[in-house]
């Protein structure tokens, strides 16, 4: 499967033995790689040395002021990522975002779509960042139909069926409408 000349640069044909070398089609592996730059100049960088935490105040009432010897719930971590309901409505929103991306970027004739989604976490970020495990799995429906993916039936011509598992990433900014397919892994 190769990849659509029109498609952003930050999503490209892998380089590697994975591509070829033994036979056609065989081992082949769709990947998807795009992880923003995030260099921070030094005038964003905090001072060598310091942390970027307050300075204490004091015990709050009924609390040690040894803040360590504390017990913490071990739910409460903010930003770190948490596993949410593969059938939650919101990944599987998120899932068929990645799956327009996977459709967006290759050159196949026939769409693929979403058929079963393993894992799915969800991380509070400057918005919302899905991690999802799921298969896709070429459906029966031309690129050139543009038929939505909900009436699309999976592919029954055994020669033509092709799945991939893949993991993706989907950043959901709600306030201002926007998805973002930072990572896309399938093979």
């Amino acid at each position: 499967m190769s990849f659509q000349p029109g498609c952003p640069s930050h999503v490209a044909e892998p380089q590697g033995t994975a591509w070829g070398g033994r036979g056609e089609g065989a081992g082949r592996e769709a990947s998807f790689v795009f992880r923003p730059s995030r260099d921070r100049g030094p005038e964003n960088r905090p001072p060598e040395g310091s942390f970027p935490v307050a300075p204490p105040r004091g015990p709050s009432p009924g609390m040690s002021n040894d803040f360590c010897a504390q017990t913490l719930n071990s739910d409460v971590k903010p930003g770190f990522p948490k596993t949410i309901n593969p059938n939650d409505s919101a990944v599987l929103k998120a899932a068929r975002h990645s799956v327009e991306r996977f459709n967006n970027c290759t050159n196949d004739i026939f769409l693929f779509k979403e058929s079963h989604i393993s894992r799915a976490l969800v991380q509070i970020v400057k918005g919302l960042k899905y991690m999802l495990d799921m298969e896709i799995g070429r459906t029966s429906c031309k690129k050139t139909q543009h038929p939505s993916l909900d009436n699309c039936d999976f592919q029954t011509n055994h020669t033509l069926q092709r799945t991939f598992s893949c993991y993706s990433e989907v950043w959901v900014i709600p306030w201002l409408q926007r998805f973002e397919v930072p990572v896309l892994h399938c093979q």
